[in-house]
């Protein structure tokens, strides 16, 4: 059984393959991207949702759905590069990064729980499995994930490079199954996604991962109030800035163009695209929500 489920894309342009044959690994073709979404009416779905279901959804929540949907409409950018060549995952798995505090308030550390096949999930589905992943990693109770993380903790620093593009090499190059040495396969997913707001940013890029193979990262950063133009007209507003890391070796122009059309047509009409609720959104202002 291997690490992850692939088809090999053979039909690559011409610029593709340059792109591929100039950058050796994921250091240098990094793309950087900000767009502004419109969040109001994903407050209010939020608020909506939660007064029918019960269940806390957030804007996270909401961002891995639109996420997996940006990917199910652009299955392009659902790859990695293996030997020079682009694969194509059969899978759709979105990675968010969950901070972890139970050592001490001046001692913490960053894992991550990452969802699969989110596009074929309700809200309610992701809701509850999203909340029992960042409890069992906070909780410490992921076996393959407590052994991986005390395997790094052992390794002497000086052999950290050398053993992340081993396992690297094995994991994705090789596409091996891992499981029996303590690594979880595909731990990383298709695509990362991290909450910048919290830190009190709107704006910042992460860097890609070259171990991780993921071509797509996603900072998410803090709601905030702001003057829009509605109509011809100035009105108070809520906008969410998300900036985006992109592996130009598999993903360009186009792509992006799609995914960002896709996310902001899930985002800003969520009433729309994501489930459908029976009760009246109207009596649900934005301001109610926090995420």
């Amino acid at each position: 059984m291997p690490n992850i489920d692939l088809a090999r894309k053979d039909d690559l342009s011409s610029f593709r393959k340059i792109a591929i044959g100039t950058w050796r690994d994921a250091y240098d073709p990094s793309i950087y991207g900000t767009m502004e979404l419109r969040m109001d009416e994903a407050l209010r779905y939020i608020a909506a949702f939660r007064a029918e279901t019960g269940r806390r959804l957030t804007i996270s929540h909401l961002m891995a759905k639109a996420a997996a949907m940006v990917l199910k409409e652009c299955p392009d950018a659902n790859a990695i590069l293996r030997w020079n060549r682009i694969y194509l995952r059969k899978r759709i798995g979105i990675f968010f990064q969950v901070v972890m505090d139970d050592e001490g308030a001046h001692k913490v550390d960053l894992s991550g729980a990452t969802l699969y096949d989110v596009q074929d999930k309700s809200l309610v589905e992701i809701c509850d499995e999203f909340e029992a992943k960042v409890k069992s990693v906070r909780a410490r109770n992921d076996p393959a994930l407590e052994k991986t993380r005390k395997t790094f903790l052992s390794i002497p620093y000086f052999f950290l490079n050398t053993f992340l593009r081993i396992l690297s090499f094995f994991s994705y190059t090789l596409n091996l199954d891992l499981r029996r040495f303590g690594v979880p396969n595909d731990p990383f997913g298709s695509m990362m996604i991290t909450n910048i707001g919290t830190l009190g940013l709107d704006i910042a890029y992460v860097p890609l991962v070259p171990y991780s193979r993921v071509p797509i990262l996603l900072a998410t950063g803090a709601v905030k109030d702001t003057a829009v133009v509605e109509n011809g007209l100035l009105v108070a507003g809520k906008i969410m800035s998300v900036n985006a890391t992109l592996d130009h070796r598999i993903i360009d122009g186009f792509h992006a163009a799609v995914m960002s059309k896709t996310l902001r047509r899930w985002i800003e009409h969520p009433f729309d695209c994501f489930d459908k609720l029976s009760g009246d959104s109207s009596r649900y202002p934005a301001s109610s929500v926090s995420d």
